[in-house]
């Protein structure tokens, strides 16, 4: 992995110390957003080649904890993770293949969806998950579906 200023000087402003197994981990994250934690693993020791799991998982936790990554679950799906945070984005998930992009939130800043009664709430965010088929795996001619929204 090339010395990288822009993860370490992330790291540091996150308040965390910089180590080799954070910066190789937030580096795997970084190039492959969305990557489950045992693809992390396989990328992190491309950098470290004897690095344990526990350290994999050590790291993540404090990424996420100090807000540098963000870990989603899909349903159906292992926890994966992006440096993509702090904007109330949202997934499209694929369902034949698992495939994650990024989507821009619909209706402006966070949270970018209200509830009809927020039950006494301070709500800050969000969480969308959009399921379908991605292109690779969608037929050529889709038929048209019938969607309701039910909110």
């Amino acid at each position: 992995m090339p010395h990288s200023p822009d993860l370490e000087q992330a790291l540091r402003a996150a308040g965390l110390r910089v180590t080799r197994q954070r910066t190789a981990v937030l580096h795997a994250v970084t190039a492959h957003p969305h990557s489950d934690t045992a693809a992390i693993i396989d990328r992190a020791r491309e950098t470290i080649p004897d690095l344990s799991h526990q350290a994999v998982y050590d790291s993540l936790h404090a990424l996420t904890d100090a807000g540098v990554v963000r870990c989603i679950e899909p349903a159906g799906s292992a926890a994966r993770y992006e440096t993509r945070t702090g904007d109330n984005h949202h997934h499209l998930v694929c369902r034949s293949c698992s495939r994650i992009v990024d989507v821009d939130c619909t209706i402006g800043a966070a949270p970018c969806l209200t509830p009809g009664q927020d039950h006494g709430f301070v709500i800050d965010e969000a969480e969308v998950v959009f399921w379908g088929l991605c292109p690779s795996c969608s037929p050529a001619t889709p038929e048209p579906i019938e969607r309701t929204l039910h909110v």
